[in-house]
């Protein structure tokens, strides 16, 4: 587990140094989750460790305790403060010990791994991902704990196999290519659809969509 909260850190000190090479246009750029641009997605990485309890209160009572929508109050007032703060406060909780209850650590490198490229792709910067971190990424996706991020019904009867490194999950009709196009689909990122190979291609599309 020392090594997940190892690559936690990274990956908030690598969004920092992203979120200050932006430009404005940049960061108002619609990301790939949902309506959130870029900003915001940034905006949601930091709330998930460093939001006072009474705002999150205040957000979960506002958006009638639905917690998606909560999240979305979240990124939006935070998204209001300056770049730098928000790049500075990612810096300052990159060891933040913050456990999220169910999802744990694994879930917390996943949440930034996704939005890394919910925010690198719609801009044409590709960030290369250590496999590592995308084997967790995938092992946490599989495990039955990743509330919110996947849906049972869209994995159910398909077999997934990474491409460049030694995992693979389930049984069915495959599911082949690079471990982070697999991570974004199995979190509902149709756009690397077409990165991915195998019979089970198409039924994976027809979930999704």
């Amino acid at each position: 587990m020392d090594e997940v909260r190892a690559a936690i850190a990274v990956e908030r000190r690598r969004t920092a140094d992203l979120l200050e090479s932006l430009t404005p246009s940049q960061l108002a750029v619609r990301s790939l989750c949902g309506d959130w641009t870029v900003r915001e997605v940034a905006a949601h990485l930091l709330a998930a460790v460093e939001t006072p309890r009474g705002a999150t209160l205040s957000a979960m009572m506002r958006s009638g305790f639905r917690l998606h929508r909560a999240n979305a109050l979240l990124a939006q007032s935070i998204g209001r403060l300056p770049v730098t703060e928000i790049a500075e406060g990612l810096r300052r909780n990159a060891e933040n010990p913050f456990k999220p209850p169910v999802v744990g650590y694994p879930g917390q490198l996943t949440d930034l791994l996704v939005h890394g490229q919910d925010m690198r792709r719609p801009l044409g910067l590709p960030h290369g991902l250590p496999l590592d971190s995308l084997r967790v990424a995938l092992g946490f996706l599989v495990s039955g704990k990743a509330v919110g991020f996947t849906r049972k019904a869209w994995l159910a009867g398909l077999r997934f196999e990474a491409g460049d490194l030694d995992w693979s999950h389930g049984t069915g009709p495959l599911v082949t290519g690079p471990a982070e196009a697999l991570m974004l689909a199995m979190t509902g990122r149709a756009v690397v659809l077409g990165e991915l190979d195998g019979p089970g291609v198409r039924v994976l599309a027809q979930r999704l969509t």
